[in-house]
C-alpha cells in the first residue's frame, strides 16, 4: 500500500494538490489543540484544580521544557537515519500518535494530590510524543513541497488546520456549558483530543505520498553534523528569530487567563470566546502570511509582521477594561499577526535544508527542524519559569477566589503586554539581510533536481548490472 502511495509523488511535480495538503496537514489539528492546552489551561488547572503552587507548576515546565529539548537533536537524527519502505518520517508519525494519547489522558485526566512529581513525569512522554509528531511532520512537509512558494502555501495549510484545531478544542468546554480552565472543561478537551489523533493520523499516512530524497554521501548523522548546522550563518539566524518569536507569544499564553480575568476583570466563559476569536484570526492570518510571503518573500513578510504585533499588542492596554466589544477586535488583531511566526519560520528551515543537501550532500531536514522545535521549548520553558516566577515574587495570587494587590495586577500587566512586544523585536531584526530568496532557492533547487536524476539513474543501472556505481573509481 504504502509503495502505491509513494509512487504518487513524482519528482517533476512542484505543486501539490489540495486534497493531498490537506490530508497531511490533518494531524496538525490535534498537535496543535493540545499545545493550547499545554500553554493556556494545563499550568493553571495543575495550580487552581489539582493545587500545586505556581512556583511548582512553574517549575515542573520548566524542567521539563530542559530535559525534552535535548531529546530534539537525536530524534532528528534519528529520523536522517530512517530508510524505510514505507517512507522515512511516516514511521515516526506512527509511533508518536500512542505515546500522545497516554499521556494526555494521564494529565488532562489528573485527580486533586497528584503532586509535582507526576506532573514532570507525564510532561515527559507528553513532549517526547508531541516533539515526534510536530519533527516528523514538519520534515515530512519539507521533502513533500519543494517548491519555494508552494512551501509558503503547505505550510500556511498546517497552521490554517492547527487553528481549526485550536479553535475547536476552545468551543468545546463552551458548547459543553463547562469552563475551560475548570476540571470538567479540561477533561474534555483531553477527551477531544486523545480521538482526534487516530483519526488524523489515518488520514495522513495512508493518502500522503512521501519522497525519500537520496544521500549522496553515505556517512551517518553525528552530534559534530548538529553543531554544523548552528555554525551556518542561515541557521543561526533562524534559530536566533525562533527563540525570540516564541519567547513573545509565549509570554501571552502562558499569563492569558490571569491577565484577562484579573487584571481586566472578564469572567471565565468571556476569556473562552476571546481566544476563540484570537485563534480563529490566525486562519485568515495563515492565508494572508502565506500569500504575502510569495509576493515580498518569506523573511521580509516575517519581519513586517513583528513590527505589527508590536503595534497590536500595544494595544490591548488602551482597552477598557470588560469592555468585549473592543476586546474582541484587539485580541483578533494580535492573533492575525502572531500566526506568521511559526508558519514562515518552518517554511524558511525547509529552503536552508536544501541549500545544505545541495553542499554536503547529505539529508539534514530532521536535524533542522530539530533545531528550531529545541528553541520553541526553550522559548516556552523560559517564559512559563520565569513569568511564573516573578508574578510569585511580586506577591500575586492564582489560587480561585483570591484577591491581589494593584502592585501584583501592575506586574501581571507588564509581564502580559510590554515584555513580549521587546522580544517579537529581537526576533525580526535577526532576518535584516536575509540572502536565501526565492531566486537563490531556484537555483538551488534546479541542481538539486539535476543530481537526484544523477542518482536515480545510477541506482537503475546498479539494480541491473548488480555493480554499486557510486564505490567505482573513476576511469
Amino acid at each position: 500500500m504504502f509503495e502505491a502511495i509513494m509512487a504518487n509523488s513524482a519528482p517533476g511535480s512542484t505543486r501539490l494538490s489540495l486534497p493531498v495538503v490537506m490530508a497531511f496537514s490533518s494531524t496538525a489539528l490535534p498537535i496543535a489543540a493540545i499545545g493550547l492546552v499545554m500553554a493556556v489551561y494545563l499550568p493553571r488547572f495543575f495550580a487552581s484544580q489539582i493545587g500545586l503552587s505556581l512556583a511548582a507548576v512553574g517549575g515542573a515546565f520548566t524542567i521539563v521544557r530542559l530535559i525534552d529539548m535535548v531529546l530534539d537533536p537525536l530524534l532528528g537524527m534519528a529520523m536522517d537515519r530512517t530508510h524505510l519502505r514505507m517512507g522515512r518520517y511516516r514511521p515516526w508519525l506512527m509511533l508518536g500518535a500512542p505515546i500522545v494519547m497516554a499521556a494526555t489522558y494521564m494529565l488532562f485526566m489528573a485527580r486533586p494530590g497528584a503532586g509535582e512529581p507526576y506532573l514532570v513525569g507525564w510532561l515527559l512522554v507528553l513532549y517526547l510524543g508531541v516533539s515526534i509528531l510536530t519533527l516528523s511532520q514538519a520534515a515530512w512537509g519539507a521533502s513533500l513541497a519543494t517548491d519555494y512558494n508552494d512551501r509558503s502555501r503547505v505550510y500556511g495549510v498546517i497552521q490554517a488546520v492547527g487553528v481549526v484545531g485550536a479553535v475547536l478544542i476552545l468551543l468545546l468546554p463552551l458548547a459543553l456549558g463547562k469552563q475551560g480552565e475548570g476540571a470538567s472543561g479540561v477533561h474534555a478537551m483531553g477527551w477531544f483530543c486523545i480521538i482526534a489523533i487516530p483519526v488524523t493520523l489515518a488520514l495522513c499516512v495512508l493518502i500522503t505520498p512521501e519522497r525519500v530524497a537520496p544521500d549522496t554521501d553515505r556517512e551517518k548523522v553525528t552530534l559534530a553534523d548538529y553543531w554544523n548546522l548552528i555554525r551556518r550563518p542561515e541557521m543561526a539566524r533562524l534559530v536566533f528569530a525562533d527563540l525570540f518569536l516564541a519567547l513573545g507569544p509565549g509570554t501571552t499564553s502562558a499569563l492569558y487567563l490571569f491577565f484577562f480575568h484579573d487584571a481586566r476583570g472578564y469572567s471565565g466563559q468571556q476569556t473562552g470566546v476571546l481566544l476563540v476569536f484570537f485563534i480563529a484570526a490566525g486562519l485568515l492570518g495563515a492565508i494572508f502570511w502565506g500569500w504575502l510571503a510569495q509576493k515580498i518573500g518569506k523573511h521580509r513578510a516575517l519581519i513586517v509582521s513583528t513590527v505589527a504585533y508590536a503595534i497590536t499588542q500595544s494595544a490591548l492596554m488602551l482597552i477598557p477594561p470588560a469592555a468585549m466589544q473592543l476586546a474582541i477586535p484587539g485580541m483578533m488583531s494580535v492573533g492575525f499577526v502572531s500566526s506568521a511566526f511559526i508558519l514562515l519560520v518552518r517554511a524558511m528551515v525547509a529552503d536552508v535544508a536544501d541549500e545544505v543537501r545541495l553542499e554536503t550532500g547529505k539529508e539534514r531536514v530532521g536535524l533542522l527542524y530539530a533545531l528550531v522545535t529545541t528553541t520553541q521549548k526553550i522559548g516556552t520553558a523560559i517564559t512559563v519559569g520565569i513569568s511564573f516566577t516573578v508574578l510569585d515574587i511580586v506577591g500575586y495570587d492564582a489560587a480561585e477566589g483570591a484577591v491581589n494587590t494593584p502592585q501584583a495586577i501592575h506586574g501581571l500587566e507588564l509581564c502580559y503586554v510590554f515584555a513580549p512586544i521587546l522580544l517579537v523585536f529581537f526576533g525580526g531584526g535577526a532576518l535584516v539581510g536575509w540572502k536565501l530568496d526565492a531566486k537563490r532557492h531556484a537555483e538551488v533547487r534546479r541542481q538539486l533536481d539535476e543530481r537526484d536524476a544523477l542518482a536515480a539513474e545510477a541506482g537503475l543501472l546498479e539494480a541491473v548490472s548488480g555493480v554499486d556505481i557510486a564505490t567505482q573509481p573513476p576511469r
